[in-house]
């Protein structure tokens, strides 16, 4: 960790002293991980630290439960991460997580609640929920366990997004955070919720809107900067 945590030291000093942490979603394997990592981070134009979590995914469609494990064994990794980040230097720590990420991020930072480190010593920064595929109730005890955030937490909902809709079938039809249509239900939470059902993306389930649309990862790098 000493090497690791001096050269994201060195690289968030391009801008600050931030670093940007992104926790990919269900069915994404390690190249398509890092290829989503690069791309975000190039087109926001973010100049930090740019992180990715990697967890192991099956990187299949039919992996989802695999997934849903594979996630939550990698809870404790998470937070260790953002713990070594505040110890390497790095003064701001953005997250953004996509799909069944956004569970693991959740967990993460509740753990981190329940330690009595929840800003990670102050230094957490942006936390963006995109298409998060979290059961609604349980996003609801999550924020209820951590707490209103000091910084709102931002998240990313479409009721077209069709992924959902399976992760939702699959679930016994409990309703999934990411196409939730009661957004000042959440937003009471301490939540910034932002509404892309009429955002058009390349993907055809409408899951990835946040990072497809030139227009919406520019607003998203603005918001980061």
């Amino acid at each position: 960790m000493g090497a690791f945590a001096q050269s994201v030291d060195a690289a968030a000093r391009a801008d600050s002293g931030r670093a940007l942490v992104f926790v990919h979603g269900y069915n994404t394997d390690f190249d398509d991980a890092v290829y989503r990592t690069t791309q975000i981070v190039h087109d926001s134009g973010y100049s930090g630290a740019p992180i990715l979590f990697s967890w192991a995914s099956g990187g299949r469609t039919v992996d989802y439960v695999y997934d849903r494990d594979s996630a939550n064994a990698a809870r404790d990794g998470l937070e260790n991460l953002l713990r070594s980040l505040a110890r390497s230097g790095v003064k701001r720590i953005d997250i953004v997580a996509h799909s069944m990420g956004t569970w693991l991020t959740m967990e993460a930072l509740r753990g981190l609640a329940i330690a009595g480190d929840r800003d990670v010593g102050g230094r957490l920064g942006d936390v963006v929920l995109a298409s998060p595929d979290i059961d609604v109730d349980v996003f609801k005890s999550q924020m209820r366990r951590y707490g209103v955030p000091d910084r709102p937490f931002i998240v990313l909902l479409s009721d077209d997004d069709r992924a959902l809709r399976f992760s939702s079938l699959i679930s016994g039809q409990q309703p999934r955070l990411g196409d939730y249509r009661d957004a000042s239900d959440i937003a009471s939470l301490g939540l910034i919720v932002v509404d892309l059902t009429q955002v058009k993306a390349g993907d055809s389930f409408n899951h990835t809107k946040f990072a497809d649309n030139p227009a919406l990862i520019s607003l998203l790098g603005e918001k980061l900067r």
